[in-house]
Parts: C-alpha cells; sequence; structure tokens
C-alpha cells in the first residue's frame, strides 16, 4: 500500500501534428507522410488504456480531413486544432475528458512549445518527438495489467462524449435526463478476476480516493481472501453502454464495528449523479446488520471532494491517528437510494435487485 504520488501514471497523451504524426507541414508542404512507427506507439498507448488527443496549431477542418484520410482520427479524443498556445489546448482537453492535468504528457518537436507547455503547465511532462519510440517504455506509460476495461478506455469515454452532447441539447430537466439513462448501478463482492481492475482503480484514480493510498494486485489478493475484510466492486451501465467498474470499497469488519479502510469511484461518473450510492448502500447495510460505521480519511492535494462526500453522507470526525482522519456516521441520517437509477447489490453472495 502506498501513496499516490509515488506512482504517477499518464493517462492522456497530447500529440501535436505537423513534423510529430506525420513528416512534414501541412499547410506549407504539397504531401505530408504519416510516421508509421509513431501510430504503433499510439496504438500501444490505446492498448494500455492510455487515451491520445492533439493539439496543434493548424486548420481545424484541413487537419481532421487528413486525420481521417489517415485512417486515424478515431484515436484521438477531444482534439484541439486551432491557433491557440498549445497549454490552453491541453486545458480545454482535461476539461472535455475531465482528466486531472497532471496525468497529461505533451509531444512536440519544437523546443519553443516544449518549453511554452512546462513553463505554464510544470506538472505535465513534455516529450521531444524525436524521443517518441522512447514512450512506451517510460515507468509513467507502463501498465501493470491491461484489462478489459483498459482495452474500452477510449470507446468508453467515446460514449462519454456523445453523451454530453446529448445532455447539452437536452430540453428537460437534470433529473429527467438521468432518467432517460436508464442507469445500471452493480455492487459486487469482488473475485479474483477482479483484482487486476481493482489495482488498475487505485492507482489512475486520485480525485475521488478516500486515503490516497495505492493497493497491489498481491495486497488486494489477501484483503479478498481474508475473512476479516469485504471487497466490494461497482460498475456502471446505461442505454449507451458500459462506464465499466468505475468504484472500489474495502471494509474490515470487526466484531461490532465496521471500518471502511478504502472508498474510491471514477470522476467519470460523478455527472451521473451516482458518485455517493456506493458509500450509500454500504451505510444502508451497516444500520440493517446494527453495526457501528467508521470511514478513514487521509487528505491528500487532491481529494478534497472525498471529505465533503463523507460529510454530506452524514460522517463526523471522531479522532485523528497519524495521518489518517476517523470518521463515523451516526446511523441516523442514512440517504435514499435515487429514483433514476437502479441498483443490483451483493447480498449473501447473490446478486439482489435493491
Amino acid at each position: 500500500m502506498t501513496n499516490e504520488n509515488q506512482n504517477k501514471k499518464i493517462k492522456c497523451v497530447v500529440w501535436d501534428l505537423d513534423n510529430t504524426i506525420w513528416d512534414g507541414i501541412l499547410l506549407e508542404d504539397k504531401e505530408v507522410k504519416l510516421r508509421e512507427n509513431v501510430i504503433n506507439v499510439i496504438k500501444i498507448l490505446d492498448e494500455r488504456g492510455i487515451l491520445n488527443s492533439i493539439a496543434s496549431k493548424n486548420e481545424h477542418e484541413i487537419a481532421l480531413a487528413k486525420l481521417k484520410e489517415f485512417g486515424i482520427l478515431d484515436y484521438f479524443l477531444a482534439p484541439q486544432i486551432n491557433w491557440n498556445p498549445k497549454y490552453l489546448s491541453i486545458k480545454q482537453i482535461s476539461e472535455e475528458l475531465n482528466i486531472g492535468i497532471d496525468t497529461f504528457a505533451f509531444v512536440d518537436d519544437q523546443m519553443f512549445e516544449l518549453d511554452s507547455v512546462k513553463h505554464y503547465l510544470p506538472e505535465v511532462p513534455v516529450i521531444n518527438a524525436e524521443n517518441v519510440f522512447q514512450i512506451p517504455k517510460m515507468p509513467m506509460m507502463q501498465a501493470v495489467f491491461i484489462t478489459q476495461d483498459s482495452k474500452l478506455r477510449r470507446k468508453m469515454y467515446m460514449n462519454d462524449i456523445k453523451r454530453k452532447e446529448i445532455e447539452d441539447s437536452f430540453a428537460g430537466s437534470q433529473q429527467d435526463f438521468l432518467a432517460s439513462l436508464e442507469m445500471k448501478f452493480s455492487i459486487e463482492q469482488a473475485t479474483e478476476a477482479d483484482l487486476q481492475r481493482a489495482e488498475e482503480l487505485t492507482l489512475r484514480t486520485n480525485q475521488l480516493n478516500s486515503t490516497g493510498y495505492t493497493y497491489s494486485y498481491d495486497e488486494l489478493k489477501e484483503k479478498l481472501n481474508s475473512d476479516e475484510y469485504c471487497l466490494l466492486v461497482a460498475s456502471l451501465e446505461d442505454k449507451y453502454g458500459t462506464y465499466g467498474k468505475i468504484g472500489l470499497a474495502l471494509i474490515k469488519k470487526e466484531s461490532d464495528t465496521w471500518v471502511l479502510h478504502l472508498l474510491l469511484m471514477s470522476c467519470r461518473v460523478m455527472s451521473r449523479g451516482v458518485g455517493n450510492l456506493m458509500l450509500s448502500y454500504i451505510i444502508n447495510q451497516a444500520k440493517q446488520q446494527n453495526t457501528k460505521l467508521l470511514a478513514y480519511f487521509v487528505p491528500t492535494d487532491r481529494n478534497r471532494m472525498m471529505y465533503m462526500t463523507y460529510k454530506f453522507a452524514g460522517f463526523q470526525e471522531k479522532e485523528k491517528i497519524d495521518d489518517r482522519v476517523v470518521l463515523e456516521h451516526d446511523m441516523l441520517d442514512v440517504h435514499e437510494i435515487p429514483s433514476y437509477v437502479t441498483l443490483y447489490a451483493t447480498s449473501l453472495g447473490k446478486d439482489d435487485e435493491v
């Protein structure tokens, strides 16, 4: 179990176009030639679940047409092709994909552009295009496991973009829109088949991680095989497709007390109104079992939102132990499951609709 800052992983690589994705300058040369070896790198990243995007100073429609002609347009999410400073383009991509900017990397062939991004976004690693073939070997680009969620990540983000477009044009209320999604939220006891994705979740989830800790496959397997612990995984789907496995909870069951050692939820589902659903379910289960419920919170530079999630759910600070804040729920304010989502949750080893 380690702190998140020791395990920096890149979630999105932003690419320049001219003399980076292709050889030549699109608006000046008669022909530009796709750099096949660069595309192989992009495909490797995509397979690992690392997203790709573009920040290029170019004519938008002409560049998009060339990417489409080369058959690679679909690899790039939220591309920013305009004449803005590239650090602003990276910020825009971060906002559109809802990914922390400190999980981005930037590739360009011009030192001016690399230095500019390094100056305005010092948390973003910059990579000279001449070193592009080293990218798959970089530790921050490595994936311990390639899970099914990794392979589907680009498609899931494309579905998110589609949902956002539909939401922006939806005429009804937010509640009506959420109801129209026909969401199904599942909470299950983890199996060994879930552990690779569970480790990946602890590595990739920073803002909504209650302790900022990461757990290795072996650590999670040890907890899974222990009678003292309960490891839960959550997944979400709607009529547009699956979001994959997006939540994790680790509960230690003591004699008359449950202690929530870890709770995390993907930022991708926050706008769907289900960010605290897993916590609400655990609170309800604890009340039904007539047991006390405690939770550990360790503040990091990014997880303040998780602390507020605990507070809004009815937890109060009980004590501090080293770097951990111990929270306790009074079992008086128990939130109901939202009407716009159907919950399927683990109960005595079976999946029962709640």
